[in-house]
C-alpha cells in the first residue's frame, strides 16, 4: 500500500508541474485571459511593425489597455494596418499617440499608447493618426555602417 501513495503522490506532482508549464507558456505567449466585456475597436496604419503579432498587448503607461487583434497589410496605402481592441473602462482622446516598442529580454513588442489633449475620445472605428513604427535594429547598423564609410579617412599626422 506504501508504493501505491508513492506512486499517487508523483503522479499529483507531475501533473501539477504540467500545468504550470502550460501557464507560463501562455503568459509568455501573451495568450492569457483578457477579454473585458466592454471593448471598443480602433485603427492605426504604420510604416513597419516589426515582429508586432496578434494577441499583443496594448499599453498605456505600462498598464494593459487593449489587445492588437489584427495585422494586415493595406493595398491602398501600402503600408501595415494595425487593429486595437480597446477595454472600454480606458478612454483616450482622438489625438493620442500610438508606437510600437519592444520590452523585456524576450524583445515582445507592443503597442504603446500616449494619450492628448483632445476633449473627444476615440470611439468604435476611429483611427489612430500620429504613429511611430517600429525601430529596427538592422536598419539603424546599416545607417551608422555607412556614415563610417562615407567619412574621408585621417592621414596620421606626421612629427
Amino acid at each position: 500500500m506504501e508504493r501505491r501513495a508513492v506512486d499517487l503522490w508523483v503522479g499529483l506532482f507531475v501533473v501539477a508541474g504540467f500545468i504550470a508549464l502550460m501557464m507560463l507558456a501562455l503568459k509568455v505567449g501573451n495568450f492569457g485571459a483578457y477579454s473585458p466585456k466592454d471593448v471598443y475597436v480602433v485603427k492605426a496604419h504604420f510604416d513597419n511593425i516589426g515582429g508586432l503579432k496578434e494577441q499583443a498587448p496594448v499599453r498605456s503607461s505600462g498598464v494593459v489597455v487593449g489587445r492588437v487583434s489584427g495585422v494586415r497589410f493595406d493595398t491602398k496605402k501600402f503600408d501595415a494596418e494595425v487593429t486595437l481592441t480597446m477595454d472600454g473602462k480606458f478612454q483616450f482622446p482622438t489625438d493620442t499617440t500610438a508606437a510600437i516598442l519592444t520590452s523585456g529580454i524576450l524583445g515582445e513588442n507592443y503597442v504603446g499608447l500616449e494619450a492628448g489633449g483632445e476633449e473627444a475620445n476615440l470611439k468604435q472605428g476611429d483611427e489612430i493618426k500620429l504613429t511611430q513604427s517600429a525601430v529596427v535594429l538592422e536598419k539603424i547598423i546599416s545607417q551608422f555602417l555607412y556614415s563610417k564609410a562615407q567619412e574621408p579617412a585621417t592621414k596620421p599626422k606626421e612629427e
